[in-house]
């Protein structure tokens, strides 16, 4: 296990548009789900976050928290019942209706269209938009297919017949093809062999210092969490009760923070993260 990533001023910086610090800006924000015949459930109440530019933000929490559903009002697929999101200084409702490319999303279990090989699979985003020449969109599709370690030779392989880690690499060079400086994962390792997981942890890692990314990550991965987190959220109470480093996190005396980070499983994730490399330089 690698050393956390730590968020450099070159990470995020201009090329993810203005000078701003944050990149993603959530202010007083209400979740409220209703339905016939039954009490309003409130998920989020009052939330505050700010999510740096350059870093690798975990969201952490129990279920029903609404982390995932966060993400979805970060990428604009949800509105919040009340409250603001500010995605590089703008509501994502209007990035999303202007195509404005500033967001990617890798959805957990990939969510690729089984109609579509993995060529057209990637392309789709660029196709929607009608501006480019086919053989462009093409070639861009192949360049993001080997940036997330595939070759051509998959390229026109259909969903049934890849490995769940294949799908999640189509998948994130789907959520690349933009070139969106703001990139979501929901549980971006679920279902992955630990040897899998631990390669796609190495991917995505790799990108984010190459391409200068700023993510939001949901996983339940004690592993990933370790692995790749610059800070970590977490969600309990209906709003965030403390951000900050994995230390500064696992110091917090919440009950939910104490029971997750620091049962048996957590303890042996963070033990781990402090490890010398193997032989094999892991």
């Amino acid at each position: 296990m690698t050393e956390p990533i730590v968020s450099s001023p070159q990470n995020g910086g201009a090329a993810a548009g203005g000078g701003d610090s944050n990149a993603v800006e959530i202010r007083k924000l209400w979740t409220v789900f209703k339905s016939p015949g039954r009490e309003p459930q409130v998920v989020h109440k009052d939330l505050d976050l700010d999510i740096h530019r350059g870093e690798v933000l975990s969201l952490v929490g129990g279920s029903g928290t609404g982390k995932t559903v966060l993400l979805r009002q970060i990428l604009g697929l949800e509105k919040p019942t009340r409250g603001e999101v500010s995605v590089f200084g703008a509501p994502p409702m209007e990035l999303s209706a202007a195509g404005a490319a500033k967001v990617g999303m890798l959805f957990q279990r990939g969510a690729l269209f089984s109609a579509f090989n993995v060529l057209d699979n990637i392309a789709f985003a660029l196709r929607e938009l009608k501006v480019l020449p086919d053989e462009l969109i093409r070639d861009a599709a192949m360049v993001r297919l080997q940036m997330v370690g595939l070759g051509p030779e998959h390229a026109h392989k259909m969903p049934s017949a890849l490995s769940g880690g294949m799908i999640k690499r189509v998948a994130l060079a789907r959520a690349l093809i933009m070139d969106a400086p703001l990139l979501l994962l929901d549980e971006p390792t679920a279902g992955l062999d630990p040897e899998s997981a631990d390669d796609f942890c190495d991917l995505l890692r790799s990108l984010h210092r190459e391409l200068g990314l700023t993510v939001v990550m949901v996983t339940h991965d004690l592993d990933t969490l370790f692995d790749l987190s610059t800070r970590i959220a977490v969600l309990a109470d209906q709003h965030v009760v403390v951000t900050g480093t994995a230390a500064e996190v696992m110091a917090h005396p919440h009950p939910f923070i104490q029971k997750y980070f620091l049962g048996g499983r957590g303890q042996r994730a963070a033990q781990a993260l402090h490890q010398p490399p193997s032989v094999s330089g892991r």
